[in-house]
């Protein structure tokens, strides 16, 4: 902040790009309401706001708690006429599962395609925790087989959260299961993951999981 204060004071108007750096920035350290000050004192001197400062601050508000400021903001982009991307979709809805507007999530989820839109594994993950969180397992994981039909390859976060979703309901074999699967595509379980495996399984199962570890 010290370097665009001096950068300010001899004359230079910070642009488009140095303002969403370092509204980004002060988001990632924990200054979230120096980032809004910031972003008003963009919007007050006219810098454009374009699809990155849009992404950026979205995150940022909904990383921090501030869900109904990021719709708000949200459908303030689209008043504004700026289309906004896959990003932008993302974030707004893991923004509206925490904020429990799970149908919300759901349909504008379901819309993406006819936007011309490809969800990207952060989205399909987001939506697949969304599912198993309610319980829905049998969709959740239809969905995260038709993320790779779709040319989505799953990561390490899809396979530990599909995981914790069928340990969460008891389905040890369909967890143990995948855990192979995830173990052959190079993957391993997070801290979470394995708390869950020694707090909830059997021994048999943990035998199973610690062979194949």
């Amino acid at each position: 902040m010290r370097l665009f204060d001096e950068v300010s004071q001899i004359g230079l108007i910070p642009n488009t790009v140095t303002y969403t750096t370092l509204i980004g920035g002060l988001y990632l350290s924990g200054r979230d309401l120096d980032a809004k000050e910031l972003f008003k004192e963009m919007s007050a001197f006219g810098q454009p706001l374009d699809i990155m400062t849009y992404s950026t601050i979205l995150c940022g508000l909904c990383n921090h708690g501030n869900q109904d400021e990021a719709l708000e903001l949200f459908q303030a982009m689209k008043d504004d006429e700026l289309v906004p991307n896959i990003i932008c979709y993302s974030i707004i809805i893991d923004c509206m599962c925490k904020s429990g507007r799970i149908e919300d999530a759901r349909e504008v989820f379901s819309g993406l395609p006819e936007k011309g839109l490809h969800p990207t594994v952060f989205t399909y993950t987001t939506i697949v925790n969304l599912l198993c969180k309610g319980r829905l397992l049998n969709e959740a994981y239809d969905l995260f087989r038709k993320m790779e039909d779709h040319g989505c390859l799953p990561n390490s976060c899809s396979y530990n959260t599909i995981i914790k979703g069928f340990l969460l309901n008891k389905d040890t074999s369909k967890a143990m299961q995948l855990l192979d699967e995830m173990v052959i595509r190079g993957f391993s379980a997070d801290a979470s993951t394995v708390e869950m495996i020694l707090n909830m399984s059997s021994d048999d199962f943990l035998r199973r999981f610690v062979d194949s570890h």
